[in-house]
Protein backbone atom coordinates (compact mmCIF):
# COMPACT_ATOMS: atom_id res chain seq x y z
CA UNK A 1 0.00 0.00 0.00
CA UNK A 2 3.00 2.46 0.51
CA UNK A 3 6.54 2.56 0.98
CA UNK A 4 7.09 2.82 4.60
CA UNK A 5 5.56 1.84 7.98
CA UNK A 6 2.15 2.53 9.11
CA UNK A 7 0.38 3.53 12.14
CA UNK A 8 -3.83 3.90 13.30
CA UNK A 9 -4.54 7.40 15.21
CA UNK A 10 -7.99 7.13 16.71
CA UNK A 11 -10.76 9.37 17.39
CA UNK A 12 -14.03 9.49 19.41
CA UNK A 13 -17.36 11.19 19.43
CA UNK A 14 -19.30 10.57 22.65
CA UNK A 15 -22.10 11.38 24.42
CA UNK A 16 -20.48 13.70 26.72
CA UNK A 17 -16.82 15.26 25.11
CA UNK A 18 -13.61 13.26 25.33
CA UNK A 19 -10.76 13.34 23.06
CA UNK A 20 -10.90 12.98 19.44
CA UNK A 21 -7.68 12.26 18.41
CA UNK A 22 -4.88 14.59 18.42
CA UNK A 23 -5.44 17.91 16.35
CA UNK A 24 -3.10 20.34 14.73
CA UNK A 25 -3.54 23.62 14.79
CA UNK A 26 -3.39 24.88 11.11
CA UNK A 27 -4.83 27.97 9.18
CA UNK A 28 -8.09 27.51 9.42
CA UNK A 29 -10.40 25.61 11.41
CA UNK A 30 -9.03 22.16 13.32
CA UNK A 31 -7.63 19.80 11.41
CA UNK A 32 -5.80 16.96 11.66
CA UNK A 33 -2.05 16.78 11.34
CA UNK A 34 1.29 14.82 11.94
CA UNK A 35 4.69 14.36 12.08
CA UNK A 36 5.82 12.35 8.99
CA UNK A 37 9.26 12.05 7.52
CA UNK A 38 10.40 14.69 9.54
CA UNK A 39 7.57 17.70 8.58
CA UNK A 40 4.00 18.93 9.96
CA UNK A 41 1.51 17.30 7.38
CA UNK A 42 -2.53 17.84 6.92
CA UNK A 43 -4.32 14.13 7.22
CA UNK A 44 -6.25 14.84 4.30
CA UNK A 45 -7.44 12.23 0.75
CA UNK A 46 -5.21 13.78 -2.11
CA UNK A 47 -7.12 11.62 -4.59
CA UNK A 48 -11.23 11.51 -4.51
CA UNK A 49 -13.25 9.59 -4.98
CA UNK A 50 -13.12 8.26 -1.40
CA UNK A 51 -13.98 5.26 -1.71
CA UNK A 52 -15.64 3.44 1.49
CA UNK A 53 -17.23 -0.48 2.07
CA UNK A 54 -20.05 -1.23 4.73
CA UNK A 55 -20.04 -4.37 6.61
CA UNK A 56 -22.43 -6.40 5.56
CA UNK A 57 -23.62 -7.91 9.31
CA UNK A 58 -27.49 -6.89 11.13
CA UNK A 59 -27.08 -5.19 14.29
CA UNK A 60 -30.13 -4.28 16.60
CA UNK A 61 -32.41 -5.27 13.97
CA UNK A 62 -30.85 -2.94 11.09
CA UNK A 63 -30.09 -4.82 7.46
CA UNK A 64 -26.36 -3.30 6.19
CA UNK A 65 -28.44 -2.24 3.14
CA UNK A 66 -30.74 -0.08 5.51
CA UNK A 67 -27.30 1.44 7.27
CA UNK A 68 -25.29 1.88 4.10
CA UNK A 69 -28.72 3.75 2.71
CA UNK A 70 -28.31 6.02 6.05
CA UNK A 71 -24.56 6.56 5.76
CA UNK A 72 -24.93 7.02 2.08
CA UNK A 73 -27.28 9.79 2.97
CA UNK A 74 -24.11 11.68 4.96
CA UNK A 75 -21.96 11.26 2.46
CA UNK A 76 -23.90 12.74 0.04
CA UNK A 77 -24.41 15.57 1.79
CA UNK A 78 -20.64 16.56 2.47
CA UNK A 79 -19.88 16.14 -1.46
CA UNK A 80 -22.95 18.43 -2.37
CA UNK A 81 -21.55 21.25 -0.94
CA UNK A 82 -20.95 23.67 -3.90
CA UNK A 83 -17.65 25.16 -2.56
CA UNK A 84 -15.60 21.87 -1.85
CA UNK A 85 -14.10 19.29 -4.38
CA UNK A 86 -14.51 16.30 -2.07
CA UNK A 87 -16.53 13.28 -3.48
CA UNK A 88 -17.28 9.93 -2.18
CA UNK A 89 -18.26 6.37 -3.86
CA UNK A 90 -19.72 3.47 -1.98
CA UNK A 91 -17.48 0.51 -2.84
CA UNK A 92 -19.88 -2.65 -2.11
CA UNK A 93 -20.50 -4.56 1.35
CA UNK A 94 -17.48 -6.39 2.92
CA UNK A 95 -17.10 -9.38 5.94
CA UNK A 96 -14.19 -6.60 7.04
CA UNK A 97 -14.49 -5.02 9.92
CA UNK A 98 -13.71 -1.48 11.45
CA UNK A 99 -10.07 -0.87 12.97
CA UNK A 100 -9.11 -3.87 10.23
CA UNK A 101 -5.71 -2.48 8.40
CA UNK A 102 -6.59 -3.85 5.28
CA UNK A 103 -6.52 -0.61 3.25
CA UNK A 104 -10.27 -0.72 2.75
CA UNK A 105 -12.12 2.76 4.69
CA UNK A 106 -15.20 0.95 5.55
CA UNK A 107 -18.09 1.94 8.38
CA UNK A 108 -19.87 -0.65 10.87
CA UNK A 109 -20.90 -1.80 14.31
CA UNK A 110 -18.70 -2.74 16.80
CA UNK A 111 -20.08 -3.84 20.38
CA UNK A 112 -18.15 -2.04 22.89
CA UNK A 113 -20.09 -1.79 26.19
CA UNK A 114 -17.09 -0.43 28.04
CA UNK A 115 -17.43 2.75 26.06
CA UNK A 116 -20.33 3.61 27.44
CA UNK A 117 -19.88 7.52 26.50
CA UNK A 118 -18.61 6.49 23.19
CA UNK A 119 -21.00 6.23 19.98
CA UNK A 120 -18.80 5.98 17.16
CA UNK A 121 -14.89 6.37 16.68
CA UNK A 122 -13.25 7.05 13.04
CA UNK A 123 -9.77 6.15 13.24
CA UNK A 124 -6.82 6.37 10.71
CA UNK A 125 -4.36 4.14 8.99
CA UNK A 126 -1.38 6.72 7.62
CA UNK A 127 1.78 5.89 6.30
CA UNK A 128 4.73 6.94 8.93
CA UNK A 129 6.67 8.39 6.26
CA UNK A 130 4.79 10.33 3.28
CA UNK A 131 2.18 11.05 5.69
CA UNK A 132 -0.24 9.84 3.18
CA UNK A 133 -3.76 8.61 4.48
CA UNK A 134 -4.31 5.23 3.54
CA UNK A 135 -7.88 4.33 5.14
CA UNK A 136 -10.45 5.37 7.31
CA UNK A 137 -12.75 3.76 9.39
CA UNK A 138 -15.58 4.59 11.32
CA UNK A 139 -17.26 2.08 14.15
CA UNK A 140 -20.56 2.56 15.67
CA UNK A 141 -21.15 1.35 19.14
CA UNK A 142 -24.05 -1.46 18.90
CA UNK A 143 -23.76 -1.52 22.60
CA UNK A 144 -26.29 1.70 22.43
CA UNK A 145 -29.48 1.41 20.26
CA UNK A 146 -30.02 2.78 16.61
CA UNK A 147 -32.57 4.09 14.52
CA UNK A 148 -32.44 4.52 10.17
CA UNK A 149 -35.83 6.15 10.76
CA UNK A 150 -36.70 8.78 7.97
CA UNK A 151 -38.44 10.55 10.85
CA UNK A 152 -36.39 9.22 14.14
CA UNK A 153 -37.32 7.34 16.53
CA UNK A 154 -37.04 8.15 20.57
CA UNK A 155 -34.77 6.83 22.37
CA UNK A 156 -32.67 5.66 19.60
CA UNK A 157 -29.72 7.41 18.46
CA UNK A 158 -29.81 8.53 14.33
CA UNK A 159 -27.37 6.63 12.24
CA UNK A 160 -27.54 9.46 9.31
CA UNK A 161 -26.87 12.64 12.10
CA UNK A 162 -24.04 10.75 13.71
CA UNK A 163 -22.97 9.48 10.40
CA UNK A 164 -22.25 13.03 9.49
CA UNK A 165 -20.47 14.30 12.33
CA UNK A 166 -18.05 11.19 11.54
CA UNK A 167 -17.65 11.79 7.76
CA UNK A 168 -16.53 15.46 8.84
CA UNK A 169 -13.43 13.64 10.38
CA UNK A 170 -13.31 10.87 8.05
CA UNK A 171 -12.41 13.69 5.40
CA UNK A 172 -9.88 15.14 7.68
CA UNK A 173 -11.96 18.41 9.90
CA UNK A 174 -11.59 18.31 13.86
CA UNK A 175 -14.08 19.78 15.95
CA UNK A 176 -16.16 22.86 16.12
CA UNK A 177 -16.73 24.52 19.47
CA UNK A 178 -20.19 26.47 18.06
CA UNK A 179 -22.28 25.86 20.56
CA UNK A 180 -23.89 25.99 24.29
CA UNK A 181 -23.53 23.28 27.04
CA UNK A 182 -24.96 22.94 30.70
CA UNK A 183 -23.71 20.58 33.41
CA UNK A 184 -25.96 18.72 34.81
CA UNK A 185 -24.69 15.88 37.42
CA UNK A 186 -21.13 15.72 35.79
CA UNK A 187 -21.83 15.64 32.84
CA UNK A 188 -22.51 18.62 29.65
CA UNK A 189 -25.74 18.44 28.45
CA UNK A 190 -26.07 20.26 24.58
CA UNK A 191 -28.18 23.27 24.99
CA UNK A 192 -27.74 24.06 21.15
CA UNK A 193 -25.06 23.22 18.51
CA UNK A 194 -24.51 25.38 15.64
CA UNK A 195 -21.80 22.79 13.73
CA UNK A 196 -22.35 19.12 12.93
CA UNK A 197 -19.16 18.72 13.96
CA UNK A 198 -19.82 20.58 17.45
CA UNK A 199 -18.16 17.23 19.95
CA UNK A 200 -21.14 16.21 21.94
CA UNK A 201 -24.05 14.66 20.46
CA UNK A 202 -27.35 16.18 21.02
CA UNK A 203 -29.85 13.06 21.82
CA UNK A 204 -31.42 10.48 21.28
CA UNK A 205 -34.70 10.54 18.43
CA UNK A 206 -33.06 14.08 17.46
CA UNK A 207 -32.73 14.36 13.87
CA UNK A 208 -31.92 18.37 13.51
CA UNK A 209 -27.92 17.47 12.73
CA UNK A 210 -28.23 15.66 9.38
CA UNK A 211 -28.11 19.16 7.25
CA UNK A 212 -24.29 21.02 7.62
CA UNK A 213 -24.09 24.50 9.28
CA UNK A 214 -21.91 27.67 7.76
CA UNK A 215 -19.06 26.76 9.81
CA UNK A 216 -18.85 22.67 8.48
CA UNK A 217 -19.37 24.04 4.99
CA UNK A 218 -16.10 26.65 5.37
CA UNK A 219 -14.23 23.80 6.88
CA UNK A 220 -14.69 21.61 4.63
CA UNK A 221 -14.06 24.14 1.54
CA UNK A 222 -11.31 25.21 3.07
CA UNK A 223 -9.94 21.65 3.55
CA UNK A 224 -11.03 20.90 -0.54
CA UNK A 225 -11.76 24.02 -2.33
CA UNK A 226 -13.01 24.22 -5.11
CA UNK A 227 -12.27 26.31 -8.36
CA UNK A 228 -12.96 29.57 -6.85
CA UNK A 229 -14.05 29.00 -3.35
CA UNK A 230 -10.39 30.95 -2.04
CA UNK A 231 -11.56 34.35 -4.72
CA UNK A 232 -15.24 34.36 -3.79
CA UNK A 233 -14.61 34.63 -0.26
CA UNK A 234 -12.56 36.33 2.43
CA UNK A 235 -11.04 35.91 5.57
CA UNK A 236 -10.47 38.13 9.16
CA UNK A 237 -7.30 37.71 11.18
CA UNK A 238 -5.54 39.48 14.17
CA UNK A 239 -4.21 38.54 17.82
CA UNK A 240 -6.10 38.05 20.78
CA UNK A 241 -3.89 39.37 24.08
CA UNK A 242 -4.69 39.18 28.00
CA UNK A 243 -2.30 41.41 30.18
CA UNK A 244 -0.10 42.21 26.55
CA UNK A 245 0.68 38.20 26.11
CA UNK A 246 -1.03 36.50 23.78
CA UNK A 247 -3.44 33.98 24.33
CA UNK A 248 -3.55 30.76 22.93
CA UNK A 249 -6.89 28.55 22.58
CA UNK A 250 -9.38 31.51 22.19
CA UNK A 251 -12.13 30.91 20.62
CA UNK A 252 -12.44 33.81 17.65
CA UNK A 253 -16.29 33.71 16.09
CA UNK A 254 -17.16 35.91 13.24
CA UNK A 255 -20.67 36.32 12.96
CA UNK A 256 -22.36 37.93 9.75
CA UNK A 257 -25.32 39.68 10.86
CA UNK A 258 -27.07 39.90 7.27
CA UNK A 259 -27.13 36.11 7.24
CA UNK A 260 -27.03 34.53 10.65
CA UNK A 261 -24.38 32.59 10.21
CA UNK A 262 -21.09 31.88 12.49
CA UNK A 263 -18.09 30.97 11.72
CA UNK A 264 -15.06 30.48 14.00
CA UNK A 265 -12.05 29.46 14.34
CA UNK A 266 -9.19 29.51 17.36
CA UNK A 267 -6.02 31.41 18.20
CA UNK A 268 -3.49 28.59 17.17
CA UNK A 269 -0.60 30.30 18.22
CA UNK A 270 0.78 30.97 21.60
CA UNK A 271 1.24 34.80 20.24
CA UNK A 272 -2.45 34.73 20.11
CA UNK A 273 -2.70 34.68 16.21
CA UNK A 274 -6.16 33.67 14.32
CA UNK A 275 -7.52 33.72 11.17
CA UNK A 276 -10.92 32.41 9.82
CA UNK A 277 -11.49 31.43 6.14
CA UNK A 278 -14.67 31.13 3.94
CA UNK A 279 -16.23 34.28 5.30
CA UNK A 280 -18.81 35.97 2.63
CA UNK A 281 -17.63 39.40 1.69
CA UNK A 282 -19.23 42.26 3.90
CA UNK A 283 -19.58 43.73 7.05
CA UNK A 284 -19.21 40.78 10.53
CA UNK A 285 -19.16 41.25 14.03
CA UNK A 286 -16.26 39.46 15.88
CA UNK A 287 -16.49 37.71 19.23
CA UNK A 288 -13.63 36.54 21.79
CA UNK A 289 -14.76 33.92 24.10
CA UNK A 290 -13.16 31.01 26.38
CA UNK A 291 -13.29 27.29 25.08
CA UNK A 292 -15.90 26.65 28.21
CA UNK A 293 -18.93 24.62 26.08
CA UNK A 294 -17.15 21.12 25.85
CA UNK A 295 -13.82 19.47 26.89
CA UNK A 296 -10.83 21.09 26.15
CA UNK A 297 -9.23 18.07 24.96
CA UNK A 298 -11.59 17.66 22.33
CA UNK A 299 -10.06 20.08 20.43
CA UNK A 300 -6.27 20.31 21.79
CA UNK A 301 -3.48 18.38 23.03
CA UNK A 302 -3.64 18.12 27.30
CA UNK A 303 -0.30 19.59 27.16
CA UNK A 304 -1.50 22.69 25.08
CA UNK A 305 -1.54 26.06 27.35
CA UNK A 306 -5.08 26.39 26.56
CA UNK A 307 -6.28 29.82 28.56
CA UNK A 308 -9.91 29.90 30.17
CA UNK A 309 -9.38 32.58 32.28
CA UNK A 310 -10.62 35.77 30.46
CA UNK A 311 -13.78 37.34 29.95
CA UNK A 312 -15.76 37.01 26.57
CA UNK A 313 -16.22 40.10 24.48
CA UNK A 314 -16.97 41.61 21.15
CA UNK A 315 -14.56 43.51 18.91
CA UNK A 316 -15.09 47.40 19.23
CA UNK A 317 -16.06 47.49 15.76
CA UNK A 318 -17.55 45.98 12.39
CA UNK A 319 -14.79 44.13 10.52
CA UNK A 320 -15.26 44.16 6.66
CA UNK A 321 -14.31 41.15 5.12
CA UNK A 322 -12.91 41.91 1.12
CA UNK A 323 -13.87 39.31 -1.52
CA UNK A 324 -10.98 37.16 -2.50
CA UNK A 325 -8.59 39.34 0.64
CA UNK A 326 -8.47 39.48 4.19
CA UNK A 327 -9.36 42.28 6.70
CA UNK A 328 -5.99 43.31 7.62
CA UNK A 329 -4.79 42.15 11.61
CA UNK A 330 -7.22 43.31 14.02
CA UNK A 331 -6.19 43.82 18.06
CA UNK A 332 -8.49 42.47 20.32
CA UNK A 333 -7.21 42.37 24.00
CA UNK A 334 -9.45 40.35 26.95
CA UNK A 335 -9.53 41.18 30.34
CA UNK A 336 -8.42 38.79 32.92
Amino acid sequence: MSGGPVHRVAGLLAIAAVLFGHTQPAFAYLKFGLEAGGREVTLKWTTTPVRYFVTDQTVGGISAADFQAATAQAFATWQSVPSASITYRFAGFTSSTPGDDDGRTTLGFLNEPALDRVLASTSFLVDNVTGALLEADIFFNSAFTWSVSKDGEPGKWDVQSIALHEIGHLSGLGHSAIGETQIVNGSRRVLSAGAVMFPIALGPGDISSRQLDADDVAGISDLYPDGDFNAATGSVSGQVTKNGQGVFGAHVVAFDPGTGEQIANFTLTRSGLFSIAGLRPGPHVIRVEPLDDADIESFFDSAEPVDLSFRAKFYERLVVVPRGGDSGSIQIAVSP
